[in-house]
């Protein structure tokens, strides 16, 4: 089974194929993906990619994290599981009117 990895700092020109380029000469790269920004569109300088063996993953951690990628130190490491957000309520401000 595979495993995702976060990858952080990265420049703000990265881009999924430019992920998954860096990732695949590791193993076999099931996906790869900038975070964007939605308001802006920007890249948000991290993301994440999914790797198809534990082992690919563990190598690609070894020999990447820290590593230069387009000027920036950037860091791998395995994902952490999403934790489900607490809801929002739509009001909570006082009106002044």
């Amino acid at each position: 089974m595979g495993k995702k990895l976060y990858v952080g700092n990265l420049p703000f020109s990265a881009t999924d194929d430019s992920l998954q380029e860096i990732f695949a000469q590791f193993g076999s790269v099931t996906s790869a993906k900038i975070i964007m920004d939605r308001d802006t569109g920007r890249s948000k300088g991290f993301g994440f990619v999914e790797m198809a063996s534990d082992e690919e993953a563990t190598d690609a951690i070894q020999k990447l994290n820290g590593q230069s990628i387009g000027g920036r130190a950037v860091t791998v490491a395995e994902a952490r599981p999403v934790t489900p957000r607490e809801e929002r309520s739509s009001g909570g401000g006082r009106s002044r009117y």
